[in-house]
């Protein structure tokens, strides 16, 4: 059986979850993926490429739901990417270790879209909380909680 892809929306990733999962990719020897609009430092390692794609919408996204495959994990914030990663069987995971259900994940996109039309309509609704080091431990443990489960 392959081993799992480690796949990262990189863009938006924030440099604290790309060592985290640099470290953690090292340990248990699978391939990590950083999909970006531009280019980016990344560890010389075997294990940890990086793919820049054109500038645009979704660009990022579109590469990284045509490569990934089922039991592949994806690290992005891109509610609908995740969407698309989980209805092909893969994990996505945001950068504040939310794990992405086929439950949870249309229940945030709807949420998501609702908001975007307040935003459109005028409204002010506010950004994310600051990314912290809670988020960080979050992540790591919520990571790391994946990769123990995987057989391979």
């Amino acid at each position: 059986m392959k081993k799992p892809t480690i796949w990262i929306d990189a863009d938006a990733c924030p440099k604290v979850i790309k060592e985290v999962i640099f470290k953690a990719s090292v340990r248990v020897q699978l391939e990590v993926v950083l999909v970006a609009n531009s280019s980016m430092f990344i560890p010389q390692s075997p294990l940890i490429k990086l793919v820049t794609v054109e500038l645009g919408a979704d660009v990022a996204d579109s590469y990284i739901v045509s490569a990934v495959k089922p039991l592949d994990i994806v690290v992005t914030a891109d509610i609908p990417l995740a969407a698309l990663v989980v209805e092909k069987q893969a994990t996505a995971l945001n950068v504040r270790g939310e794990i992405y259900t086929e439950e949870n994940v249309r229940e945030k996109l709807s949420m998501r879209n609702f908001m975007k039309e307040l935003r459109d309509s005028g409204v002010e609704t506010g950004g994310p909380e600051i990314f912290g080091p809670k988020d960080k431990e979050r992540f790591a443990n919520a990571f790391n909680k994946i990769l123990s489960g995987l057989k391979f």
